[in-house]
């Protein structure tokens, strides 16, 4: 399975800088680029709560699970 985090897609929408983004979530901006390449390997709950305050979104529009095909 995979999740992917549509950060990029949000923010040119949203038409916000990821130093932006950083700045009034609260997080770095090295953790949003962990993000945004699918490298992370969890999230707060907090720092999705942040994400989708800022974005002005719903987790499902920022997380997309992806199946893996067999």
């Amino acid at each position: 399975m995979t999740i992917k985090v549509h950060i990029d897609r949000l923010l040119v929408e949203r038409q916000m800088t990821v130093t932006e983004l950083s700045t009034r979530v609260g997080i770095t901006m090295a953790n949003i680029s962990i993000l945004k390449n699918g490298k992370a390997k969890a999230i707060r709950f907090s720092t999705l709560e942040g994400l989708c305050d800022v974005l002005e979104c719903q987790p499902g529009e920022l997380l997309e699970y992806i199946e893996d095909k067999k």
